[in-house]
């Protein structure tokens, strides 16, 4: 049912408790926080109505989130406001201190709670990028990266820090970051006059062709080892010269080349390019996405709207569903759905696929329309699972699909090879944008079920701005 709605007789679900059941013991938020671990991860603080209005990270979780519970917190301008509106708390575990950075900042962009001021704009972490494709490649800091003939890293939690790091590394090995397009086979550029970089010995001058294109790309491979880890060597260089340095009496040197490893430190402080996808800066062209898939699939008319649903477990217990819509190639939050699977013991994805297309498509289309396009995250198996589930319904499924995650590859029914699309399509660019969404629904949203799981209460939903909230089905 669209916009959240459910049905009167189908609200509590499986594991909830009955209008029978005594109320759990009310934990204080305060009391809650003294069971948090002592690990990295994302806390989320709600009000009365059971809204987020705070998303916070921390390097450990029980000190940072018991800090708010203190007599300095409730008397800090800064917290004095939202310290007496927390009646409860919980938390998202993350592996490291920056996943917990980077988690942090796409709650706040999904949510807009009420008390975080900072990451609500569209402003997102930076990465930089080597141009290989160019013949002498350039190195760059942006936040709006190219999909073709780069080499990604990041994205950074730090720019100031990434725009530091790139200077050390110039000075190091000294590659250009320029904006010329430079080639070797025009001669004009024997008669071009390098900038000061070259002068102060930061780039070796590829605009006036005084390196090689072997030599200068050789400088681009050493960088890149740099960047995927191999820099114990580097540091440990610099580190000898800043104690010769300091032996020498020459103090200024040796703090800039302790700033200069605390610099080339900082580069270990970024996300990973395909697991932490910032989808404001990846967009996909709608346009060319729908009608590349309409000549995929053979469909007669170019098709609106995908739904794709992906299955996410928590903590190897709870097993939840997700099923996102977008409409014309862009997301349509009123149409989200998620799903607490009800009917499946342990961890089976096929069995928890087929109860959410069940579930889903036992509504007529007068009462949720169908999607042009369905799209499952998986392979064959759980493409075959889902056409299991429409055989039960003895219904004719729409154009259905399923995607592949590491090698990319669709299967469509009755086909017995995967269709292998170019990553540069647009069409498989819309599908992995819905893939990716489905499971940030997922992952973003199991917070209400662990709260569940604790205090066996059912989180109040609240409106949103001028928008139904993403509903859970029935």
């Amino acid at each position: 049912m669209a916009g959240g709605e459910e049905e009167p007789g189908d609200r509590r679900e499986a594991g909830e408790t009955s209008p029978d059941t005594p109320p759990a013991e009310v934990v204080s938020p305060a009391e809650k926080v003294r069971s948090f671990p002592h690990s990295p991860g994302v806390y989320l603080m709600k009000d009365a109505q059971g809204r987020v209005i705070y998303v916070g990270k921390a390097k450990s979780l029980r000190n940072r989130a018991g800090s708010y519970f203190t007599k300095a917190a409730a008397e800090d301008p800064r917290t004095a406001d939202m310290v007496p509106l927390i009646a409860d708390i919980d938390h998202i575990l993350a592996e490291t201190e920056v996943d917990a950075l980077l988690m942090e900042a796409r709650l706040i962009k999904d949510i807009q709670p009420r008390f975080n001021v900072e990451l609500k704009d569209n402003k997102t972490f930076p990465y930089l990028q080597i141009r290989v494709r160019e013949e002498f490649p350039r190195v760059e800091f942006t936040r709006n990266p190219r999909r073709r003939g780069v080499r990604l890293y990041g994205p950074f939690t730090s720019a100031a820090s990434l725009r530091m790091a790139i200077q050390v590394l110039q000075r190091v090995f000294q590659f250009r970051t320029c904006k010329l397009n430079i080639r070797s086979t025009d001669p004009r550029w024997r008669w071009y006059r390098p900038c000061i970089l070259h002068s102060i010995r930061q780039c070796t001058a590829p605009c006036n062709l005084r390196v090689s294109r072997e030599d200068y790309r050789a400088q681009i491979r050493s960088l890149r080892l740099v960047l995927e880890g191999r820099k114990k060597r580097l540091l440990r260089e610099m580190r000898l010269k800043m104690e010769e340095a300091a032996g020498a009496l020459q103090f200024e040197r040796a703090a800039r080349l302790r700033d200069d490893i605390r610099a080339i430190q900082s580069l270990g402080r970024r996300g990973s390019v395909e697991k932490d996808v910032q989808p404001e800066v990846f967009s996909v062209d709608p346009k060319k996405g729908l009608a590349g898939l309409r000549k995929v699939l053979g469909l007669e008319d170019r098709p609106r709207v995908i739904e794709g649903v992906d299955i996410a477990h928590l903590g190897g217990t709870d097993t939840v569903a997700s099923l996102v819509c977008f409409l014309d190639g862009l997301p349509f939050k009123n149409g989200y759905m998620r799903y607490r699977i009800k009917t499946v013991r342990g961890i089976d994805d096929f069995a928890s696929i087929r109860e959410v297309i069940s579930r889903r498509f036992s509504h007529p289309p007068e009462e949720r329309p169908w999607p042009d396009i369905l799209l499952i995250d998986g392979g064959k198996g759980q493409l075959n699972a889902a056409l299991q589930a429409f055989e039960m319904l003895k219904l004719q499924p729409p154009a259905l699909l399923s995607l592949a995650k590491q090698e990319e590859e669709v299967f469509l029914p009755g086909e017995a090879e995967s269709l292998r699309l170019s990553r540069h399509s647009e069409a498989l660019r819309l599908l992995q944008a819905v893939r990716d969404e489905a499971h940030r629904f997922a992952q973003h949203y199991h917070h209400l079920l662990r709260h569940k799981r604790f205090t066996g209460d059912r989180p109040k939903r609240h409106p949103g701005k001028g928008k139904n909230p993403p509903g859970e089905a029935n």
